[in-house]
């Protein structure tokens, strides 16, 4: 008896013929336009992530502010303030004595009336000498020579009225006073001390407006911005509700390794006292990288894709894959956004453009 062996390549085709031509006519386009291809989805992941929250010391100091000194050397010889005290703009907060300001104030006004006598006199003479002139009496050398004096004589009166306005602005810098309305905040130096031109003699603080200063690392610089809102913590009740601050001035990043920089935060009215100590909390914020599952992506002629499904049509979109993490694939492109939903099971059925439905 003859018997006949049938090669197993033969076989193989035979059966892959048969599966292939099943394929077809389940994918037959005019079937998933009609029905829907069957498929499952996942969430696309990533996106900006937060940290947790960093806390950063600082003290409410008053908004406007300022440290008072004398721009001459004297004698504290009156004090009108007390510490505490309310103070309007301009009231007189303390003199100081300097023997030779007032002699030096009277030397430049004697200075300047007797050049102004003078200068007076010069110009009269020029005067009548130039009627003179006129007649032939007078030379032109003479008459020139006295308008040369009363010209010089009129520069001198200039000079001599910038000496005593000097000597008087210095005379009235011996006298302080409140240059805003506000509180005295320190008395630096007592009565009858001797103090140094620009040394600091008291501090005035307003009540109107409260801020905060922080000094973060400067890579936090780039987790915060002009008017951005901050958390605020008093430090006695660490655990009580924040009052939210304003970002109203950024440092700029120093070239010292390691240098704090200062982050300058706005407060609401009436929330916290000048002097008290807080934190301020500043949340960075970070971009996580895009994921897709591992069987959603499909390698093709023109490289890497996925499926992305909006209002129940697939469509492929292009990705670069960067690497794989565990089941999950990190990839890179401009169109998949946190939340998008991608098919990884049912893709052999489809076509760009397919009408899907989700299970």
């Amino acid at each position: 008896m003859t018997s006949f062996r049938i090669p197993v390549a033969v076989i193989f085709i035979a059966v892959s013929g048969f599966f292939l031509s099943g394929c077809k006519a389940e994918d037959a386009p005019e079937a998933s336009v009609r029905h829907g291809v069957s498929v499952r989805v996942s969430d696309v992941a990533g996106g900006q992530a937060q940290e947790i929250t960093l806390r950063f010391s600082g003290v409410v100091r008053s908004t406007q502010r300022a440290t008072l000194t004398f721009q001459i050397s004297g004698t504290l010889k009156e004090r009108a303030v007390e510490l505490g005290q309310t103070v309007a703009a301009g009231d007189v907060l303390a003199r100081a004595y300097n023997p030779a300001l007032e002699p030096a104030r009277d030397s430049a006004k004697a200075k300047l009336d007797e050049l102004i006598t003078g200068y007076e006199q010069a110009k009269r003479e020029w005067e009548r000498s130039s009627r003179l002139h006129e007649r032939g009496v007078v030379s032109e050398q003479s008459l020139e020579q006295l308008a040369a004096r009363r010209d010089s004589l009129e520069a001198s009166v200039a000079t001599a009225r910038a000496s005593l306005a000097e000597a008087t602005q210095l005379l009235q810098e011996s006298t302080l006073r409140a240059p805003f309305s506000g509180r005295v905040e320190a008395l630096l130096v007592e009565k009858d001390e001797f103090v140094a031109a620009g040394q600091p003699v008291m501090r005035l603080s307003s009540p109107v407006g409260k801020e905060v200063e922080v000094r973060v690392p400067a890579y936090l610089l780039a987790h915060v911005s002009l008017g951005q809102k901050l958390p605020v913590w008093s430090v006695r009740n660490r655990n009580g509700a924040p009052v939210t601050g304003s970002v109203v001035e950024i440092a700029q990043a120093g070239s010292i390794l390691g240098e704090l920089h200062p982050v300058l935060v706005s407060l609401p009215k009436d929330t916290l006292d000048a002097g008290e100590p807080v934190e301020v909390g500043i949340t960075p914020l970070r971009d996580s990288a895009i994921t897709v599952p591992l069987l959603s992506v499909i390698r093709g002629a023109g490289g890497m894709s996925v499926f992305r499904v909006r209002d129940g049509i697939a469509r492929r979109v292009s990705i670069e894959v960067e690497r794989v993490v565990g089941e999950r694939v990190v990839v890179r492109t401009g169109e998949l956004e946190p939340g998008d939903q991608v098919v990884y099971s049912g893709i052999t059925r489809l076509a760009d453009g397919d009408a899907v439905e989700v299970r």
